[in-house]
């Protein structure tokens, strides 16, 4: 939790502004300060998200660690087994690898950043007292408030949490796409997601306990919310209701961490998403950033860089750094005992993830939950490349 006002103060407690300002503040004046490359052109919109980082001497100017930008994913037909492809170019996905992507560049240094420490588990770290992780949005994340299924898909397990303005939220949902269905869940499960893991994953689990999100701060809606409706209060009863279907006793170091929700002022035009008599446009590519150095644009409709031609397709030189091969590349890399005990040559990306094992029995706990049953989990096919150290 942050310190004294003017921080975001305990839950239940009125959102006071100046944090939602300050978060929304700090993303949007690094947005602009990016080349105009990827960014939306004419009627073009996206949606914002970034990872901030706040510290115990300056805990209400955050510092902008990762952003990303986007709305696309790729059709189940299009996913790759050879890792090589970014299947979730959504925002605030984006923004998360290259979270991850900053901590393995600051890692593989050394030693950790500053805002890591030693958790005494041996050798893994964890955030240092004092520092807090924060996530800016410029929009509601898709499945806040998912739509019914369609007639094609399989009746869904629901719950009724009878919250207002935030009905049928009790079932997982995939991210829509056009024509091709995707096999994405949606943003806002995987929030909840992360208030149960965290947002490190299952690699960076071998080397770090669990890192939470302290607050969510998320645009207004341009035309106002529904009546009845707020985001720091709605929001937060929709997340409580899915974490309280966890029942069982989660392993050590992991818990279930609610963030606290803000909103933001009304985000710049090229983020809002306006319907009317013109349908609205939205930006096909992914801006990714993170302070280590890393800035790439990605074609959210293929999975690959900028510029891509279609003889280069297959080309390493046109790979994301944020694609799972590349992820993979940068854990190996690390020179870590614990990097080192749980590798081997031939060990595929999906074995060095299942030997997360308190991690993955968390995940078990977590899709057993009556909120989650239905969720729906790619082909272990998917996983199953490896990469030589």
């Amino acid at each position: 939790m942050l310190p004294s006002a003017p921080a975001p103060p305990h839950e239940g407690a009125a959102a006071p502004s100046p944090w939602a300002e300050a978060a929304s503040s700090a993303a949007l004046r690094h947005y602009r300060s990016l080349p105009k490359k990827g960014k939306p052109q004419g009627r073009e919109s996206t949606v914002l998200a970034a990872f901030l980082l706040s510290t115990p001497q300056d805990p209400h100017s955050p510092a902008v660690l990762s952003m990303g930008t986007g709305t696309k994913c790729l059709g189940a037909s299009r996913l790759s087994a050879r890792g090589d492809l970014v299947h979730d170019a959504h925002a605030e996905v984006i923004a998360r690898r290259a979270l991850l992507r900053l901590i393995y560049s600051e890692i593989s240094r050394g030693a950790p950043p500053e805002w890591l420490v030693a958790s005494g588990d041996g050798g893994r770290w964890r955030l240092r007292d004092g520092y807090c992780l924060h996530l800016y949005i410029t929009q509601l994340p898709c499945g806040v408030m998912p739509v019914p299924p369609s007639e094609s898909e399989s009746p869904r397990e629901h719950l009724d949490d009878g919250v207002s303005g935030c009905s049928d939220i009790g079932f997982v949902q995939r991210k829509p796409g056009r024509g091709d269905t995707t096999l994405s869940m949606s943003c806002f499960d995987k929030i909840t997601r992360w208030s149960v893991v965290g947002i490190q994953g299952a690699l960076l689990s071998h080397i770090l306990e669990p890192i939470y999100l302290s607050t969510i701060t998320i645009g207004k809606l341009p035309e106002g919310s529904p009546e009845g409706f707020s985001i720091e209060n709605n929001i937060k009863k929709v997340l409580d209701a899915r974490l309280s279907s966890l029942s069982s006793r989660l392993p050590a170091s992991f818990e279930l961490h609610k963030p606290i929700f803000f909103e933001a002022p009304v985000p710049p035009k090229e983020f809002q998403q306006i319907s009317g008599d013109v349908p609205p446009l939205t930006c096909g590519y992914s801006i990714c950033w993170n302070r280590s150095g890393l800035h790439e644009v990605v074609l959210g409709t293929t999975g690959r860089k900028q510029g891509t031609s279609a003889k280069a397709a297959c080309l390493p030189s046109t790979e994301s750094l944020l694609c799972k091969r590349r992820l993979l590349e940068a854990f190996l890399s690390l020179e870590h005992p614990l990097v080192e005990e749980v590798q081997s040559e031939e060990m595929s990306y999906r074995a060095l993830k299942d030997q997360a094992q308190q991690y993955q029995h968390t995940v078990k706990l977590l899709r057993k939950a009556p909120f989650f049953i239905c969720w729906r989990g790619k082909p272990v096919s998917l996983d199953s490349f490896a990469v030589l150290r």
